[in-house]
C-alpha cells in the first residue's frame, strides 16, 4: 500500500520527509483506531486475519527491499513502511497491549523516523548526494554526527533504552497473544531491521577517511544541534521512561478494547442463538 512513499520521500526536501515521516504516515493507523475498530468491530474483526498477513509481508518484504538500496532516504522510506507493518498489526490485535503498543509505536516512529531523515538532510546540504557509497569514514571528521546517528539506528532497530524497543515488544506481545505465528513471522522483521540499518551505518560513518571531498567536512553546526539534540533526549528518555504516554491513553485504549470486544462478543451471542 505504501509503495510510494520511497518516492515521495526522495523528491521531497528534508523539512517534508519530517512532516511525512512524522505525521502523514500516522494517518492510517489513526483512522484504524478512530473509525475503523469503534464503528465497525465486527467488519473489523472479520478482516484482522487479512490485515496480519498484510502486515507481516509488508515488514518482511520492505526490510528485504531496504537491504538493496543505495540511497539513504529510500532506505529509510522502507524501513518505515516495515514499522508501520507493527502498528496495524498491534490495532489489529485489538487487546491493551497490542491497542498501546502500536500507540507508542507511532509517536517513536515519528520521532526517530523524522530524525534520521534529519541526519540524511545534515550531510546532503554537505555533499548534495545521498548514495551511500558516496561516503565513509564520517567519524573521523564527525564524532558528534556519528553519534547521534547511531543512538537513532539503534533506536530504528529496537534496542532496548530507546522509544523503539517499547512499542515493537507491546505490538508483538500483543500480536502474540492472538496469533502465535504471525507474532513470530513478525519477529524477524526486529533481525531484517538490524541488517539494512546496521549496514548503512557502517558504509557511512565507519572505515577510513579516503575520498578527498569528504575530508573537509565540519561536524554539527548549533543550529544543527538546537534541532537534532531534543530529538535524541525525547527517544532516550522515552524508551527509559514511557509511563507518561501510557498513563495518557490507558483509559482510552481500556474503552476502545473493551466496547470493541463486548460489541464483538454480543455479535458472537446473537449468532449462536
Amino acid at each position: 500500500v505504501h509503495t510510494w512513499l520511497p518516492d515521495a520521500h526522495v523528491e521531497a526536501p528534508t523539512a517534508g520527509s519530517v512532516i511525512l515521516a512524522g505525521i502523514l504516515l500516522k494517518m492510517g493507523g489513526y483512522g484504524f483506531l478512530r473509525f475503523s475498530l469503534p464503528m465497525f468491530p465486527l467488519a473489523s474483526e472479520m478482516f484482522a486475519p487479512l490485515v496480519f498477513a498484510l502486515s507481516v509481508v509488508a515488514i518482511i518484504y520492505t526490510s528485504l527491499v531496504a537491504l538493496m538500496q543505495e540511497d539513504m532516504k529510500k532506505l529509510i522510506a522502507y524501513s518505515s513502511v516495515a514499522h508501520m507493518g507493527f502498528v496495524t498489526m498491534g490495532i489489529f490485535a485489538m487487546n491493551q497491549e497490542g491497542v498501546q503498543g502500536a500507540i507508542f509505536q507511532m509517536l517513536s516512529h515519528g520521532l526517530v523516523s523524522g530524525a534520521l531523515f534529519l541526519c540524511v538532510g545534515v550531510i546532503y546540504d554537505r555533499m548534495h548526494t545521498r548514495e551511500i557509497a558516496a561516503y565513509g569514514g564520517l567519524v573521523n571528521n564527525m564524532p558528534k554526527y556519528a553519534t547521534v546517528f547511531l543512538i537513532f539506528t539503534m533506536a530504528n532497530v529496537g534496542l532496548p533504552g530507546t522509544s523503539g524497543f517499547v512499542g515493537e515488544f507491546l505490538t508483538m506481545l500483543g500480536v502474540f497473544r492472538v496469533n502465535t505465528w504471525v507474532a513470530f513471522f513478525a519477529a524477524t522483521g526486529v533481525i531484517l531491521s538490524a541488517a539494512y540499518a546496521l549496514w548503512l551505518y557502517r558504509r557511512v560513518i565507519f572505515g577510513a577517511l579516503t575520498k578527498e571531498s569528504l575530508k573537509g567536512l565540519l561536524d554539527l553546526s548549533p543550529r544543527e544541534k538546537v534541532i537534532i539534540y531534543p530529538l535524541v533526549v525525547l527517544v532516550i528518555f522515552f524508551g527509559v521512561y514511557p509511563a507518561p504516554v501510557f498513563d495518557a491513553t490507558a483509559q482510552s485504549v481500556k474503552s476502545l478494547v473493551t466496547n470493541v470486544t463486548a460489541s464483538i462478543g454480543a455479535a458472537q451471542t446473537a449468532a449462536a442463538n
